[in-house]
């Protein structure tokens, strides 16, 4: 038998989380059965996603809803052997019985100097974001230029990097000096501190005097209104996150930017990356191959200890993760057996 760990919210967040929010349940799992495999946590995700799918797709004394990296521990399905390791929407849990369904193994070709924790950041979830929302939603071409804001975290900083392999001029904005420095170092063209600017209008005039062909909008809020201002004539945008509103108690209202889409003939498109996962192997192994010949840079947040997931994504959702913020889980190394 094996003690498993799981964090379940007890209410529905009222604004932002608190930690009387999530309750640590401990259950005694079976062995798996004839079809099934035992997971072990190593890596769990830490995610905005959660906090606004808390709201849609969870109720009270649910599991937390997240992705993990785990690794079989035990086997009844040849498909998972022991020891290895796979993706899994198990959500904030130590142990999980998986009968395979959704299992996602790691790439046969990954580097053994390549972090598996990267599977749920750069060439995981994120990386894929990035890419679809470059390439499919905003059809980014060479030479354009793309404004990407929460540019330093896990999706923002994998769409600016891209967009510089395409050949495109990029402008993030991030939340700290120390941000701002860490974007420069992943060779942004212009990157501001939105929150010392003394005009958000004139930190992006000052960015790109013509003006930004796209938009990779991940914050929303009355900001998005002045950037959709400096788009140029049929730019294009592409709504990923808005992570600005998701603990707003009673939602936000306006600004109303249909006029100025309409007088610059704009084009804004929500999404989420599960939409092309008919692509997803290729797209990994593409964000594999630019990770491992030096293009994509990796940065991670990382929290110790799965006692510490509510104050991990607590931290994430106040900006202090600088990359991908990813719980690393001891367990892994000290298994809860007797």
């Amino acid at each position: 038998m094996v003690k498993a760990k799981s964090w379940v919210m007890t209410q529905h967040f009222d604004g932002f989380p608190k930690k009387s929010d999530f309750g640590l349940k401990v259950e005694e799992l079976p062995e798996p059965k004839d079809g099934e495999v035992l997971l072990e946590a190593v890596f769990l995700s830490v995610d905005p996603y959660m906090r606004s799918f808390s709201k849609t797709h969870m109720k009270e004394g649910d599991v937390m809803i997240g992705g993990q990296v785990a690794k079989v521990i035990q086997s009844k399905n040849p498909a998972f052997p022991v020891g290895s390791h796979v993706v899994s929407n198990s959500g904030w849990r130590t142990h999980t019985l998986s009968d395979g369904t959704g299992l996602t193994p790691i790439l046969p070709e990954w580097p053994k100097d390549v972090s598996l924790s990267l599977a749920l950041g750069a060439i995981g979830m994120p990386g894929l974001t990035a890419v679809y929302g470059i390439e499919d939603v905003l059809g980014l071409k060479e030479g354009e230029t793309l404004l990407v804001n929460a540019a330093a975290g896990a999706v923002g900083s994998v769409v600016g990097q891209i967009a510089k392999i395409k050949g495109c001029k990029v402008v993030g904005s991030a939340g700290s000096d120390a941000k701002v420095a860490y974007l420069k170092e992943l060779g942004f063209d212009e990157v501001f501190n939105y929150k010392t600017v003394g005009s958000l209008e004139e930190a992006l005039r000052k960015a790109s005097p013509e003006g930004y062909d796209c938009f990779f909008e991940n914050v929303g809020g009355p900001s998005s209104d002045v950037v959709l201002q400096q788009m140029k004539n049929f730019g294009r945008i592409a709504v990923c996150g808005s992570i600005s509103t998701y603990n707003d108690s009673q939602p936000q209202t306006g600004p109303y930017p249909y006029f100025t889409m309409i007088i610059k003939e704009l084009k804004m498109e929500g999404f989420l990356q599960s939409r092309w996962e008919h692509k997803h192997p290729e797209t990994l192994k593409r964000l594999l191959a630019w990770v491992k010949e030096g293009k994509l840079q990796c940065r991670e947040h990382v929290t110790k200890g799965f006692d510490n997931m509510p104050a991990a994504f607590m931290g994430m959702l106040q900006g202090e993760n600088m990359g991908k913020a990813i719980l690393e889980d001891c367990s892994a190394t000290c298994n809860l057996w007797h």
